[in-house]
């Protein structure tokens, strides 16, 4: 069968790509694009860079504590800090703050906060518990993120000018990957525990001041209201990183369901998003829309603006993971002509640039592609 493919208007590295010795990864873009947010490892620390798409870097975030935690700063400066990682940004609705997840050099990540103008950082959590995998509402509300303070791993909502911080789940398994929808009203997540996790959209979500007010004490309880938590998938096979269409009608993720049964395999799976009722068995494997791809865990499903078509990673290491997109409604799916290799990590602008990692002489850059006009 003859296979299509799409000349996209551009392709090209976001930096020039005989700067070796480090590995960029996971592009987070701003509400509105222009700028864009990646991971950047080397040697043994990582850092967050923000970039323009022309290659401009506009603020690198490496917080670490000034603290000499092996008291050798006087005899050895620099040798005494341990290495900081920092990771994981969510972007605020006007993209001039962020949170991310950072350990300081201290060994447990807490959530911090950073602007574009300022080179301080504030902190918004202390807990001898994790911290970490924020989303910041896309309407300017709470940031949701996943902490182990109550044991296991529970979402919590927070109001980042007061920090007032409160528990939004209520089960017994664990919670991943939060993501708002689009209208800030819901919230889609990975739910379960070992290797079978579901999805699951949590609905009438509490403001943070109702939570507050109906609170025994500042930073604990329950809203007399609990949010109402939706399984939209039930069944045996492992259910992953849901990401929500552009325009909030449905949600895309991962799940190692495959013809050939092999958990090893992975799906990419489309579902309404407003699903009345679990959907389980052949309800599922009808809406399978790519087989065999690779799975961007912390990312989710790259959709593109017209919420029709998804772009994704297919697992075929002969032809060194290329990259395809595909139309939800008619499952035709096209690769994406861009003469790179070893593909991975890919997020979408709502303008459609695609960023992604492709690997250049042993280390991953982050590339650029301009998707061609499309007619209606």
């Amino acid at each position: 069968m003859k296979e299509f493919s799409i000349r996209p208007q551009y392709v090209k590295p976001l930096f020039a790509v005989n700067e070796k010795g480090r590995n960029d990864s996971s592009p987070i873009w701003a509400s509105g694009g222009g700028l864009l947010a990646f991971e950047r490892a080397e040697e043994s620390k990582r850092e967050i860079v923000i970039a323009r798409t022309d290659g401009t870097i506009v603020k690198n975030v490496y917080y670490q504590t000034d603290e000499d935690d092996l008291g050798l700063g006087a005899l050895l400066p620099g040798l005494g800090k341990s290495v900081s990682y920092n990771s994981g940004i969510a972007w605020s609705k006007a993209g001039d703050q962020f949170v991310f997840m950072s350990n300081a050099g201290e060994g447990n990540y807490d959530l911090y906060l950073g602007t574009l103008e300022s080179k301080a950082v504030q902190r918004l959590t202390k807990d001898p518990q994790k911290d970490g995998q924020p989303s910041w509402s896309p309407v300017g509300g709470p940031v949701v993120f996943v902490s182990g303070r109550d044991g296991g791993a529970q979402l919590f909502l927070m109001d980042v000018a007061s920090r007032q911080t409160n528990r939004l789940s209520r089960g017994e398994k664990s919670y991943f990957y939060p993501r708002w929808s689009p209208d800030g009203k819901r919230i889609a997540v990975t739910y379960g525990a070992n290797q079978n996790h579901d999805i699951v959209v949590i609905d009438d979500l509490p403001t943070i001041a109702a939570t507050a007010a109906t609170t025994s004490a500042p930073n604990t309880g329950a809203p007399v209201k609990p949010p109402v938590e939706r399984l939209l998938t039930t069944w045996q096979y492992d259910d992953l990183s849901p990401s929500w269409s552009p325009d909030g009608k449905h949600i895309a993720f991962y799940s190692n369901y495959n013809p050939d049964g092999d958990p090893k395999i992975w799906s990419l799976v489309v579902i309404d998003a407003d699903g009345s009722s679990p959907a389980e068995g052949e309800q599922l494997i009808a809406r399978v829309v790519a087989n065999n791809v690779i799975p961007d865990v912390s990312l989710g499903p790259a959709w593109l603006p017209d919420s029709k078509r998804i772009a994704y990673v297919r697992n075929d290491k002969q032809d060194y993971n290329p990259i395809y997109v595909i139309d939800v409604k008619t499952r035709k799916d096209a690769r994406l002509e861009t003469d790179t290799n070893i593909n991975h990590d890919l997020a979408i602008s709502s303008d459609g640039i695609l960023a992604f990692r492709a690997q250049v002489d042993q280390w991953d850059q982050i590339f650029l592609v301009k998707f061609p006009e499309v007619s209606e």
